[in-house]
């Protein structure tokens, strides 16, 4: 039989295989991926690897022993050219392989600067995998001028590294303000003044005209004219689902690889979670670039595929970590209308409650790990809280669990 292949071997694509094997799947697994690793953990890319305080292995999912000793074939520096979903099989160069069921984990893209305003010339740098952080690494240098595009929580978590290693920074955020897409102004007026406490040069309704330089970068003009000298560029403005083999299957996309409740795309054979996949959510189509969704969605994609024919309702968090702060996400804040601010008893921790009318949506926790812990329990529990009481920070927050 040709079994189960896993297209992307990133976080989704090690859970969907792992879960296979420990629900007692015996057929063949094959995981594809693209780089030189095995899969790993990219969170800690743009902070302790980049940081230098943590080895390559550390980032590893799993010992790379664990594949060959659970029949998982392992096929690195893979690249899948080609689905023929008529025929069940892919085409990787010279290669064919049949499968039975196909599963597409294929993640996400980083946002590029074009080529017409310099996003080709040396020193200008994303962050997404193991190869990007390895050619930036080298260039974090104590005393070196870096640009970084973007105001969202990568670009701010690469201001926060670059800031400690002792660069000269300065983030430029085209929008009226830092995370304006995903976040409260409560919580940008927070990493906003966290940002400048720590010597970052932030700059807001302010974006890139265009970087200089001959072969590498040596300057940028910002579009209220402003030009600068620099070193390197960071660019954080986002990325985008790894469609271009679903497309070509002729699969079904919205904002991403298009699957029904259970993770089936519109091809009955082929599967899709994590950052490429967009599923429906209470009346939605929603897609989610998280650690959680990639796990979670991946391993139930694994289970429907033995038959288990389960919907997935994800249990939404996200978190990020700057300097000495520990940002935790409950819930998606879509669709907000009030902000209820809490102060924690511990200096500079505060939370930050989403409202839409009285329902609760989500939180923001800063350093305030028991306030994420009572939010997301609530919001996970389909339950409400009180504003007035929350506002209040003598008032106990695990009484709201009881209620």
């Amino acid at each position: 039989m040709p079994g189960i292949v896993i297209v992307g071997a990133g976080q989704a694509g090690a859970s969907l295989a792992a879960r296979l094997r420990t629900s007692g799947y015996q057929g063949k697994v094959t995981l594809i991926g693209e780089e030189h690793a095995p899969p790993y953990q990219r969170p800690p890319l743009s902070k302790g690897y980049l940081l230098g305080e943590m080895a390559v292995e550390r980032l590893f999912l799993r010992p790379e022993s664990f594949y060959a000793e659970n029949n998982i074939t392992l096929r690195t520096d893979c690249r899948v050219d080609a689905i023929d979903a008529a025929a069940r099989r892919i085409v990787l160069g010279t290669d064919v392989l049949e499968y039975e069921q196909l599963a597409l984990v294929t993640g996400a893209v980083p946002r590029r600067l074009p080529p017409a305003i310099g996003g080709l010339l040396d020193g200008v740098h994303v962050v997404r995998g193991l190869h990007h952080i390895d050619r930036l690494s080298p260039e974090m240098v104590a005393g070196k001028r870096v640009l970084i595009v973007g105001g969202g929580y990568i670009g701010l978590e690469a201001a926060a590294v670059a800031s400690k290693l002792g660069l000269e920074v300065t983030l430029v955020e085209m929008a009226e303000r830092i995370l304006q897409r995903v976040a409260a102004e409560e919580t940008s007026d927070y990493f906003r003044a966290l940002h400048q406490a720590h010597g970052v040069d932030l700059r807001e309704g302010v974006g890139l005209e265009r970087l200089t330089g001959n072969e590498r970068v040596s300057g940028a003009v910002l579009t209220d004219g402003t030009e600068l000298s620099v070193d390197l560029v960071i660019v954080g403005v986002g990325v985008t689902p790894a469609t271009e083999l679903a497309e070509a299957a002729g699969l079904a996309l919205e904002n991403g690889i298009a699957v029904d409740a259970q993770g089936r795309t519109s091809d009955p054979h082929i599967w899709s979670a994590g950052d490429c996949a967009s599923f429906p959510r209470h009346g939605e189509r929603i897609r989610l670039e998280s650690v959680q969704n990639a796990i979670d969605q991946a391993e139930l994609v694994a289970l429907n595929m033995l038959g288990a024919d389960v919907a997935y309702d994800p249990k939404i968090w996200f978190w990020s970590d700057q300097y000495d702060v520990k940002l935790q996400i409950a819930g998606l804040n879509t669709g907000y209308d009030r902000v209820v601010v809490r102060p924690d008893e511990k200096e500079g921790a505060v939370s930050h409650w989403y409202f839409a009318g009285e329902r609760l949506l989500a939180v923001d926790a800063m350093n305030a790990p028991r306030a994420y812990m009572v939010g997301k329990r609530l919001i996970d529990a389909g339950k409400n809280a009180d504003p007035v009481m929350l506002a209040d920070p003598s008032s106990d927050l695990k009484a709201l669990l009881r209620a």
